[in-house]
């Protein structure tokens, strides 16, 4: 997928401390879809291509790192066609960014009926890459947990060290999180990697993404006091 000049990072706007990691939350998709007379799973299908357009912009940008999430085990919940639509764009959006040259590593339960099955090859091990992209689909902050607590069971791990149990252990510190669609919520995403993390909130919807937003978040970032608890 190609961008156009203004997707670039702006000549002049040096950013004078770069996120590592980033955690993108891509929300507004269903309301999206609703205020254009359209069934709600299209939302997730406009979603695709704007994730995709700023994983190109991380990667200019020097980033290295990003979290995004897909769904969450509560999100199958919802209505079957809104399930299948979000589980599809999921799997596009995985081929998309491994044909862009990222990283990849999904994490999310893929024990259960409901995760996609194209996904299964990367749960396991990161494809070689560049950028490391972390899909979240079919994650649950106590699934997570609950997988740490299971391990420990097994074999006795220092608290310390417990961050190693964890099913997202190949996920680092999370520096920013920037959610669309105006909730000023973390949902779940990511508890322990974004404990010390940046929030800032877009409130337009997802498909709407603008690069400049994303700008606006990481010129926002440059003034924050990032002292990680001290």
């Amino acid at each position: 997928m190609s961008m156009d000049a203004s997707d670039l990072p702006q000549p002049g706007e040096p950013l004078s401390r770069t996120p590592r990691h980033v955690g993108l939350i891509p929300d507004g998709n269903r309301r999206w879809a609703a205020a254009r007379g359209l069934r709600r799973g299209a939302g997730y299908e406009a979603g695709i291509g704007p994730g995709l357009r700023l994983l190109q912009v991380c990667r200019q940008l020097g980033i290295e790192e990003v979290s995004i999430y897909g769904f969450t085990k509560e999100n199958t919940r919802r209505p079957a066609g809104q399930v299948e639509a979000f589980r599809t764009a999921c799997v596009s959006f995985a081929k998309g960014a491994l044909e862009q040259g990222a990283a990849l590593l999904v994490v999310g339960d893929a024990a259960s009926k409901i995760f996609p099955e194209e996904l299964r090859p990367w749960t396991d091990a990161r494809s070689p890459g560049d950028v490391r992209v972390n899909l979240l689909a079919n994650y649950g902050w106590h699934w997570d947990l609950h997988s740490a607590r299971a391990r420990q069971a097994r074999t006795p791990v220092r608290p310390a060290t417990m961050f190693g149990a964890l099913a997202s252990r190949d996920v680092s510190r999370i520096d920013l999180v920037i959610r669309w669609g105006g909730r000023r919520r973390l949902s779940g995403f990511l508890p322990l990697q974004s404990a010390y993390a940046d929030f800032y909130i877009i409130d337009s919807l997802w498909p709407d993404m603008r690069i400049d937003e994303f700008r606006g978040a990481l010129a926002w970032y440059q003034e924050q006091d990032v002292t990680l608890g001290g």
